[in-house]
């Protein structure tokens, strides 16, 4: 009988210290409104076709850089997110997510990459503080962020 009376003290305690609501709390987490993931570039000398050139994966999603190389070289970075690549938006970048932008350290208005996405390093800013949820990438060059695609997920 005293075992039995330990064990429900101990589960009172537990209760009533908030083990069991922190950990009702953390199954609820929301990911964060705003964040950046930085991936590098593919070394030179990579086999021909699409080569993974980083992947993130957390409990709210998967983000995979891929990178298009012929003669050894990335000529052309691309995001899947969740096993797909979404489609970009249209027009520009939303000023609505120029905070977020700023606080990851990428200037605005950001040039435009060009016809292709290259760069040293790469960065994918996620914003979700609005109603709508963006994922956006951009490619260093030099010491400038420029984009490289942005699109809703």
């Amino acid at each position: 009988m005293s075992g039995l009376r330990l064990v429900v003290r101990c589960a009172l305690v537990l209760v009533l210290s908030g083990g069991f609501a922190g950990s009702l709390m953390a199954a609820e987490k929301q990911p964060p409104s705003c964040a950046a993931i930085s991936f590098r570039a593919l070394p030179m000398g990579m086999q021909e076709g699409v080569q993974d050139a980083g992947l993130y994966r957390s409990r709210f999603g998967k983000l995979v850089l891929r990178a298009e190389v012929s003669g050894g070289q990335a000529h052309n970075y691309y995001l899947e997110v969740n096993g797909k690549r979404p489609p970009p938006i249209k027009g520009e970048v939303p000023a609505s997510l120029n905070p977020c932008l700023n606080a990851k350290h990428v200037k605005t208005p950001a040039p435009s990459a060009g016809p292709a996405c290259i760069g040293e390093r790469f960065r994918v800013v996620i914003d979700h503080s609005g109603k709508e949820e963006y994922v956006i990438l951009f490619g260093l060059q030099g010491d400038i962020w420029k984009l490289c695609s942005a699109s809703l997920i």
